[in-house]
């Protein structure tokens, strides 16, 4: 990256971090059942609902308890139920139509963080209805509050529940954007580990790296406080003595539940301290080739570690002690790389690879573009890298690939 173009990253991302504490950041109301939902929607006089989750929730009985709650509290309920990996604008258009046909003054996204960042993006539409999602786009851009929004997340990963980000994925261009603003944190957390106990091991091992990647991620940047680093050493610990049974034993109840914890407090800490270029480069390829954006984070987050090296050594180091990995007597450079390994130790058990088997020579710059344009300057990263330095990444995927086939 070219030295005027770092003074402006830096420049906007000191003075964005000395006007956290004056920035109106909240931490939603939890909520430990569904059960519970409906007193919520009748303390604040919503008669009608529209839920918005995905087909495959749907299927698997998971929104049944809350039909039931709903049904008898007499509380009449809207379904959507066909969100896709990566929401599209046409998801955001379908479900809003059902909102307004149907007199919804709440929405509930019920499932992964697909679901959720369709019913916020819903909710933004609806207090905004002149306003199109593409003029969302960035940073607070919407400003008017939302319709009650409450988030039920069946994936204890996304950390969607805590934030005030939406990514949309365009549905005629495929590109991938974040909206950003106060008004999308939802105000009440649904954290029932009921909900997640038929998550396949698959995806509670994906999701649940995605917390881990928020959680490292806002920790290594530079705009962290005392309050976002607990929330992400909490995170860390959290997941690492609990992922590998949640993924052994679905049915464990204390495991699941210890994840939700560790997703909502890794999604508080990246709320207000940021991502970084893991999340850019695994945005791209969400929009780009549909990779589920949880698969995408673990597959990359070693690599991005690994190239930031010595600038994050004693960042990992304080990690990895809180992993239990290293003790505070382990130098910083043997606990920082000792805890890069033991996440690729964690993916190989989740049988998680190290390539993207979509990924295009052709498609790398203008996927490496969008990466640079989502995280420069907002994201406090370790390291700075322009469009031309992250295509790095998306060729380290490529010639992994390669010598894959050649053995």
């Amino acid at each position: 990256m070219n030295r005027f173009k770092k003074i402006y990253c830096r420049t906007f991302q000191t003075v964005f971090k000395l006007v956290i504490p004056l920035l109106p950041y909240r931490n939603p109301e939890i909520i430990g059942s569904l059960k519970a939902v409906p007193e919520v929607l009748k303390k604040k006089k919503c008669r009608n609902v529209l839920i918005i989750t995905d087909a495959g929730i749907r299927s698997l009985g998971l929104t049944a308890r809350l039909e039931e709650a709903l049904n008898a509290n007499e509380i009449p309920y809207t379904i959507y139920d066909k969100t896709v990996a990566n929401p599209t604008t046409d998801n955001v258009s379908e479900a809003l139509e059902l909102y307004h046909n149907n007199g919804c003054q709440a929405i509930i996204g019920f499932g992964g963080g697909s679901s959720m960042d369709c019913a916020k993006a819903v909710g933004a539409r609806a207090s905004k209805p002149r306003q199109s999602l593409a003029r969302m786009k960035g940073i607070l851009k919407i400003h008017k509050k939302l319709p009650l929004l409450i988030a039920v997340p069946t994936t204890a990963g996304t950390g969607s529940e805590t934030t005030l980000a939406a990514v949309i994925t365009d549905a005629k261009t495929r590109h991938k954007y974040v909206i950003n603003d106060f008004p999308l944190i939802p105000r009440y957390a649904v954290l029932d580990p009921k909900v997640t106990l038929s998550l396949p091991p698959f995806i509670t091992a994906t999701t649940g790296m995605d917390a881990l990647t928020h959680a490292v991620e806002a920790y290594i940047g530079n705009s962290t406080t005392p309050g976002t680093r607990k929330n992400a050493l909490d995170a860390v610990k959290l997941i690492f003595e609990n992922l590998d049974e949640a993924y052994t034993n679905g049915t464990n109840k204390e495991a699941r539940k210890n994840m939700l914890r560790a997703s909502y407090f890794a999604g508080c800490a990246f709320t207000k301290s940021y991502v970084g270029y893991v999340h850019a480069v695994a945005h791209s390829l969400g929009g780009q080739y549909n990779v589920p954006h949880g698969l995408a984070n673990a597959i990359l987050l070693p690599f991005v570690l690994e190239e930031y090296g010595e600038t994050i050594y004693k960042k990992l180091a304080r990690l990895a002690i809180a992993a239990g990995i290293s003790t505070d007597d382990t130098p910083a450079e043997e606990a920082a790389k000792a805890f890069i390994q033991a996440i690729k130790d964690m993916k190989k058990r989740f049988g998680i690879g190290d390539t993207v088997p979509e990924i295009r020579e052709e498609d790398i710059p203008i996927l490496a573009h969008y990466a640079d344009k989502e995280a420069n300057p907002l994201y406090p990263v370790p390291v700075l890298m322009d469009a031309k330095e992250l295509e790095k990444f998306y060729y380290m995927l490529m010639e992994n690939n390669s010598e894959d086939d050649c053995q």
